[in-house]
């Protein structure tokens, strides 16, 4: 394989778009995302806090009624529709609303996902899996760009290949498992490898050992949901959420250690980080 470019901070800036002076919430669109459990609200509220500081106008959780009052009291942006996951069973559902839609964190893998999924990759909006809403399945009735976002151990859970071989060719394997199927794969950990269905593939040139610790991937899905919805290319979207995620981490260490960065924090350093991406 070639050597793989770097999405750079000059590429974030010159991709990232400015802001409309005469913009409102509608200019910058209804983001979706179908997040948490009774058990898990903390990933919801993560990814809801990634996707509010990422450029959207208006973000619905969808989410169990017991986890409203906690996700609310984290993100009070936010509205919230608790029957949705039930709704999206139906094929009849109205997705039209929204811009961008975002699956997983937080959500337990079964059939009523899967049922959830099917219906979204329908729906004919960038569509980003993570977590929960990872599987093996196929992608042939998506009509719009489709984005997974796994780590090693769920990348080898859904497509077979060993963690160990996967290491020792990650690129690789994320080129051509995003060919075959079609989609796009974020494949994070160290130098987090991004491959579009056409084989156009870069590493991400930022991050550290500071995200090595739970909710980060929460975070970052949100962050590529919000970016997606103001975006006009999608695959900009995805570079910058994935650049400014560990422009972050890079910024947490600068003064304080690895050891100690939560999820959480990373979307409060997120307005000063992306400012120095401005033109």
């Amino acid at each position: 394989m070639e050597k793989i470019p770097q999405w750079s901070k000059q590429d974030v800036s010159r991709t990232l778009p400015a802001r409309r002076d005469d913009g409102h919430k509608g200019t910058y669109g209804t983001a979706l995302l179908v997040a948490g459990s009774p058990g898990m609200p903390g990933a919801a509220a993560l990814a809801a806090k990634g996707a509010m500081r990422s450029g959207l106008g208006k973000l619905v959780v969808a989410t169990a009624a017991e986890s409203i009052p906690v996700i609310a009291a984290l993100v009070p942006e936010a509205t919230f529709d608790p029957a949705m996951m039930k709704r999206l069973t139906s094929a009849t559902t109205d997705l039209d609303g929204f811009r961008a839609i975002a699956i997983g964190p937080g959500i337990i893998p079964g059939e009523a996902t899967e049922q959830a999924v099917e219906r979204l990759l329908a729906a004919g909006k960038p569509l980003v899996l993570d977590a929960g809403a990872l599987s093996a399945r196929s992608y042939s009735r998506a009509s719009a760009p489709v984005i997974l976002t796994p780590h090693a151990g769920e990348f080898s859970r859904i497509t077979g290949v060993s963690v160990e071989e996967l290491q020792n060719n990650r690129a690789g394997h994320a080129v051509k498992w995003a060919m075959k199927t079609g989609i796009t794969i974020v494949l994070k950990g160290k130098s987090t490898i991004i491959a579009f269905p056409d084989g156009e593939t870069f590493i991400n040139a930022t991050g550290n050992s500071a995200l090595a610790k739970g909710g980060t991937g929460d975070t970052l899905t949100g962050m590529i949901l919000g970016m997606l919805c103001f975006h006009d290319n999608w695959q900009h979207a995805v570079l910058n959420a994935v650049h400014l995620h560990g422009a972050c981490a890079d910024e947490w260490i600068r003064s304080r250690s690895a050891h100690t960065l939560v999820a959480h924090e990373l979307t409060e350093l997120l307005p000063v980080v992306m400012k120095s991406f401005e033109t």
